[in-house]
């Protein structure tokens, strides 16, 4: 039986939601946390907290061995832009991983590091695993606002695209507008996909996030949050699509409030 619960922890606030949620179930959390990304509220949280740098692999075995950790997550996102600053710097472990994957894509580099924490004996979980149901909605609108004909018409042309984007391994949200594509997302992460296309869009703009075909819910599962509703709101964005019962949604009832306050549609579609 599980008694603790390792977390390998990134920005924003899934880590958080996750620590809550394995505490009500009485596990001890043992939290390794990215340096730079990574809340520092975290600690006052996590029954055990160890800071590393993205890249410190071999560190992060060590710290999980001395706790006893068996199985992990991961959680939050990494400031993917900061890998090409010279701001990572791969320990010996981290460097094997690297030579063993074909490229470092998002699912290569990731199963790289899965597999390699498998190997050591520390099982990965899906990311999903302690999220209440209402953080992973099932299909349907979440809001008052619906999309007309026209718009829904967008949003099957949205879908097909970021699920091609997706297989490709380039990124999970599109921006569209009158069946045209105005930003894919790539290493810059969903928010300034949503500005460039929010912009380009000229208010309208609707927003689809899917998950990969044949996502590996380890690591990379989309969410969606405040931030994400902020953002569409500073350039008019004015749909949310995202995938049913594969989606995290982070602070609901807040979102679906701005997004109501705004005249946004937030839509779960099944895929």
């Amino acid at each position: 039986m599980v008694k603790n619960i390792g977390l390998i922890a990134g920005n924003g606030r899934l880590p958080f939601y996750i620590l809550k949620e394995a505490r009500k179930l009485g596990l001890k959390t043992i939290v390794c946390a990215l340096r730079g990304e990574a809340e520092p509220e975290l600690e006052k949280i996590a029954d055990s907290i160890e800071w590393i740098r993205v890249g410190e692999l071999g560190r992060l075995v060590k710290f999980f061995k001395r706790e006893n950790v068996e199985k992990t997550m991961m959680a939050g996102k990494i400031t993917k832009t900061n890998l090409f600053k010279g701001e990572v710097r791969p320990d010996f472990d981290m460097i094997k991983v690297l030579a063993m994957t074909k490229n470092h894509s998002d699912d290569t580099l990731l199963g790289g590091i899965a597999k390699f924490l498998n190997e050591k004996g520390i099982e990965l979980l899906d990311s999903t695993t302690y999220l209440s149901e209402d953080m992973l909605p099932p299909e349907g609108v979440l809001t008052k606002r619906k999309p007309n004909e026209k718009e829904i018409k967008d949003i099957e042309y949205g879908v097909f695209l970021a699920k091609e984007m997706g297989r490709l391994d380039i990124g999970q949200t599109v921006v569209v507008k009158n069946q045209a594509i105005l930003a894919v997302e790539a290493i810059e992460g969903t928010d300034e996909a949503i500005r460039r296309g929010g912009k380009l869009g000229n208010g309208d703009a609707i927003v689809v996030k899917v998950t990969k075909p044949n996502q590996d819910m380890r690591f990379d599962v989309p969410a969606v949050g405040l931030t994400t509703i902020d953002v569409m709101i500073e350039t008019g964005a004015k749909i949310l699509v995202f995938e049913a019962k594969k989606t995290i949604v982070l602070d609901r009832a807040e979102l679906v409030k701005r997004a109501n306050e705004n005249k946004i549609c937030l839509m779960a579609k099944k895929i």
